[in-house]
């Protein structure tokens, strides 16, 4: 696979902004800068622009009620998410790449069992109203079971742009070495899913490099020959402490993932079959220019 065929993406907008010195905390992450240093959002996204991401993602990720309360999100959420979209845009434009808009999930990262569609799908249609003045296509992200890509692929039915989705997988594979998305559901249960509803790319987001390969391999298998692009973007967080709980502490960094070592990891990858690569939590700029 030619160089000129690996789609290169941006990394973490959290832990990138905190290394810059924006306000960051839980329970708001990546949404406080919003709030508080919107030109540290900018900032970031032009040193991953920089690097040589040809995609950077809206920062909206953290625009949810898990994030910053629903009374909060009431108020000021499409606000912020709209501002989100135009900071993106404007890096994009001026460094000629494109632009992402962010759709997490609604309820909560790494936790399928909260998923409720009723709840779930007024929070989205408000993100996906506030960011569609800005972005060139849809990222549906971190995305722990199928019915939350079947939400969005409904919300957006209609939508000329590209729709990408990108699922968070079990931190460990099966005793027989097969990935699974954190609900259980399979990966070519997902592999099914983007054919059936139209997705221009399938990715995986947000788990251990180690458990990505697994997936690509069996992805690249269930989509057979679909012109349906294949991504990795994987974080770089430890292992969580026992008594962790999402959303209530911001989690170490491990040290053995520096820009060398996730290129490695990147190249298994696209040899098992991706073509897009990029970095989720903790992946910084370096990384990037290292993928690049």
């Amino acid at each position: 696979m030619g160089i000129e065929a690996i789609t290169i993406l941006d990394g973490g907008m959290g832990r990138q902004l905190q290394s810059l010195g924006a306000p960051f905390r839980q329970p708001e992450w990546s949404a406080l800068a919003l709030m508080e240093a919107p030109e540290m959002v900018a900032a970031a996204h032009t040193l991953f622009a920089k690097a040589g991401a040809q995609v950077i993602t809206t920062n909206s990720y953290a625009v949810v009620p898990f994030h910053i309360g629903e009374d909060r999100f009431n108020e000021v959420g499409h606000a912020l998410a709209e501002l989100s979209g135009r900071l993106a845009r404007g890096v994009a434009d001026r460094h000629g790449i494109k632009v992402a808009g962010s759709l997490p999930p609604a309820l909560g990262s790494y936790r399928p069992d909260l998923f409720d569609g009723d709840i779930a799908r007024s929070i989205l249609a408000t993100l996906i109203d506030a960011l569609s003045p800005s972005i060139d296509l849809w990222l549906a992200e971190t995305l722990g079971t199928l019915a939350e890509g079947e939400l969005i692929a409904d919300l957006l039915d209609g939508d000329a742009r590209p729709v990408w989705f990108s699922f968070t997988l079990d931190d460990d594979l099966d005793a027989s070495g097969v990935a699974h998305l954190r609900s259980g559901e399979s990966v070519s249960d997902a592999a099914e899913f983007a054919k059936n509803r139209g997705a221009a790319a399938l990715l995986f987001n947000c788990s251990y490099p180690e458990v990505m390969e697994a997936a690509v391999v069996e992805t690249k298998r269930a989509l057979g020959n679909s012109d349906i692009k294949i991504g990795v973007y994987a974080n770089g967080f430890g292992p969580p402490p026992d008594d962790y709980a999402a959303n209530e502490a911001v989690r170490d960094i491990r040290s053995d993932l520096g820009p060398e070592r996730y290129l490695i990891w990147a190249q298994k990858w696209v040899a098992a079959g991706a073509n897009m690569v990029g970095g989720c939590c903790g992946i910084g700029p370096a990384h990037i220019a290292a993928l690049a």
